[in-house]
């Protein structure tokens, strides 16, 4: 009996250690990230509106399936088959999947397909078609009417209230003026080009004029001859292009531009925000130094200027990026970001510009507005308060300032406030916890747990992450993650691999679960052996401005002393061996690896993606607002060129990909490194990825990801 007992016990401890002795393979990082190993969560959760239920779909997005918060079971509303019979008079051939759609009311959800614009009534299962867009159409934004739609073709704007009916807004013939698109490279949060009042009255749009701008060729290598295609790239220096806002009425079919009154033409224009009542339209000035910026009243029926608001400037720079949040049933009265204290904040205004009180205060970041309560008495927002490596939801006071919070586990949550119930579902995640869906009530109690994710890597070997915290020279915390070898034992000398992006805009170290290709990548090399470190430096998000402006002028200085701070601290650990230390990082990250081997000793081998190199060479919009321009900061710039480091390669192993057509750091970046490098005979590895962008996708990602796992065994 204790023979067979002692079997037993055997057999299960050999079946629990091979179920956790799994290895990850390159072709699980680039195939399954998204895939077998992304937590499980509810497919389009969403609440529906008007109501205390919620929807999702199964995971083949073939039923849509609702539930109330109190009701214990979901009930299926809608199949693909009675979707594909509702829509057959307006589709050629049935759909495999229900697609992704809005909730317009408690019984109506609106889609597209193609370039058709449907609505669904669940109840009876009819549908109806809202618009019907051109095949060319690209930028389509939806009216709040529900049916009028404005879109571009190429450079112009154009306006369709109902199906078959098309209205040109614009009608440019020069090919260097643009309509209805995103301005100013997308900075300063802008995602858009066209912006509908909300009665559907008014478009609001973009016109840029970038004639002025230098054609920069991207090479289409592939073609035989090679072609080039010319792109408008404003280099840091150099002439930007000049943007106004246009205003067309649609009852007249007439158009009004906001008269800004910049004697500068080279402004840049952001936070498009329409007045409740559509009387006014409010938008924010921003010189190009982006020391200085205004925000801006005007008569939307004439473009004429009512009043400035408020002016904000700072020494390095100002930052605009949300639009203005207007108080629920009042039109005279808003809500602002700002960072004017050092931290971004939120401010209560009135359309005189009078400010009312600060809303949210302290030495942490409002990451995000998430709406208001039924009575409009308080806000909901989330903040970094608790931490920066976390986010939570807080209920705020307008009168007092005062604040709840109100989700309660250690983890990074992302919620979707539901005001007339009285919930929020929330959708949170840590390094402990892969996921968990709940609702939540405006106490924070949870009151029903939609969905808890299985570990996808239960059955992996996975070493052990950990969030740390060193200091920097000047004292300043640096948040950092470690994750260790698998089989991990203090009393040998492993290799380490940094990561980094480091630069604006981004926080790496989170305390959130373990997804995505690099962080996966990560995982499998600690399973090789490896140790594995980020630092967010100075210069990265969500820590204030003094953090985020440290860097300022000096790109690629502070942040690498922080890097080294990390090397310091594994060094010290003694598991690490000095002497096998190497990093690697994309787009701003690869800037920060080929810095980190050429400004410092510190790093044996690297690997840099998409590099920026020479600051000269990069767009206007972000580089002066990090580094002011050449002619203003000649040594700035001179100190951050890498062209001016090479030499530094000796010894050192350093591998430049980068995508032959990426629009965003051009090619020419590692071009002119490698020239440099084989001048002066330096040793540099080099490979292109023939016609993809800022990133390689498709087949060539598992070469990509081959190539760098090989690099770093090879030579670390």
């Amino acid at each position: 009996m204790k023979k067979i007992q002692l079997i037993l016990l055997l057999i299960i401890f050999t079946s629990i250690t091979f179920s956790q002795n799994k290895l990850l393979t390159v072709e699980d990082i680039v195939y399954h990230s998204y895939g077998k190993f992304r937590p499980a969560g509810k497919t389009a959760l969403n609440w529906i509106a008007d109501s205390d239920s919620y929807s999702f779909m199964n995971k083949k997005r073939t039923e849509l399936k609702a539930a109330s918060v109190k009701s214990k079971k979901a009930k299926t509303i809608l199949t693909i088959d009675q979707l594909n019979k509702a829509v057959e008079a307006f589709v050629e051939k049935p759909l495999k999947r229900i697609p992704y759609f809005s909730w317009r009311d408690e019984n109506r959800i609106d889609f597209s397909i193609g370039k058709k614009f449907l609505s669904l009534n669940i109840e009876d299962k009819t549908a109806e078609l809202l618009n019907d867009i051109e095949k060319d159409a690209a930028n389509i934004d939806f009216a709040p009417n529900h049916k009028a739609a404005a879109y571009t073709i190429e450079n112009n704007l154009l306006y369709s209230p109902e199906p078959g009916k098309v209205i040109k807004v614009t009608n440019e013939s020069n090919k260097g003026i643009l309509n209805g698109q995103a301005v100013h490279q997308r900075e300063f949060g802008i995602r858009k080009g066209i912006f509908w009042s909300p009665k559907s009255s008014y478009i609001a749009y973009y016109r840029m004029d970038e004639t002025m701008v230098t054609d920069y060729p991207i090479l289409e290598v592939e073609n035989r001859p090679m072609t080039v295609r010319n792109i408008k790239y404003p280099m840091a220096g150099d002439p930007s292009h000049h943007v106004t806002i246009g205003i067309y009425n649609v009852k007249t079919a007439k158009t009004v531009f906001l008269k800004t009154g910049e004697k500068d033409p080279e402004h840049f224009y952001t936070c498009i925000t329409w007045g409740p009542e559509e009387e006014f339209i409010y938008v924010t000035h921003l010189n190009r130094d982006q020391n200085h910026s205004k925000l801006v009243k005007y008569n939307a029926a004439t473009g004429e200027q009512v009043k400035v608001l408020f002016e904000e400037k700072d020494p390095q720079f100002v930052e605009p990026e949300e639009d203005l949040i207007f108080l629920p049933d009042n039109a005279e009265e808003f809500l602002v970001f700002s960072e004017r204290s050092g931290y971004k904040h939120l401010y209560h205004y009135n359309t005189d510009g009078e400010l009312i009180r600060q809303i949210t205060d302290g030495n942490w970041v409002t990451t995000g507005f998430n709406g208001f309560s039924e009575d409009g008495d308080d806000i909901f927002i989330t903040s970094t308060k608790e931490t920066p490596v976390e986010r939570h939801l807080y209920k705020v006071e307008l009168e007092s300032g005062k604040m709840k919070k109100l989700t309660s586990a250690k983890a990074s949550h992302r919620v979707h406030l539901n005001a007339e119930a009285g919930y929020f579902i929330d959708t949170y995640t840590s390094m402990e916890i892969p996921l968990v869906t709940e609702i939540v009530n405006f106490k924070g109690k949870a009151v029903k747990e939609i969905a808890k994710a299985k570990n996808p890597l239960k059955d992996y070997k996975i070493g052990e992450t950990k969030i740390i915290t060193i200091k920097a020279e000047d004292g300043t915390d640096l948040y950092c993650r470690l994750t260790l070898p698998a089989d991990f034992d203090k009393t040998k000398k492993y290799p380490a691999i940094v990561y980094v992006y480091g630069g604006p805009h981004s926080q790496d170290v989170r305390n959130v679960w373990p997804m995505g290709g690099y962080k996966l990548w990560d995982l499998m090399m600690a399973q090789k052996g490896y140790v594995i470190f980020y630092v967010d430096n100075r210069g990265t998000d969500n820590r204030g401005t003094d953090f985020e402006q440290a860097t300022h002028r000096q790109l690629g200085t502070l942040e690498v002393a922080d890097q080294l701070k990390g090397v310091e601290y594994l060094v010290n650990t003694g598991f690490v061996d000095k002497e096998r230390i190497g990093c690697w990082g994309w787009s701003y990250g690869g800037f920060m690896t080929t810095s980190m081997i050429t400004r410092s000793d510190a790093f044996k081998v690297g690997v840099a993606g998409g590099a920026v190199i020479d600051w000269n060479l990069y767009e206007i919009m972000y580089t002066e607002r990090y580094m002011d321009t050449p002619q203003q900061n000649p040594e700035g710039f001179k100190k951050a060129n890498l062209i001016n480091h090479v030499e530094n390669l000796k010894g050192k192993k350093l591998l430049l990909v980068h995508g032959t057509s990426d629009p965003v750091v051009i090619w020419q970046h590692t071009l002119r490194y490698a020239k440099k490098a084989s001048t002066l005979n330096m040793p540099l590895d080099y490979y292109p990825y023939i016609g993809h962008g800022h990133g390689v996708r498709g087949k060539d990602r598992l070469q990509l990801y081959h190539k760098i796992t090989n690099y770093f065994l090879d030579n670390l």
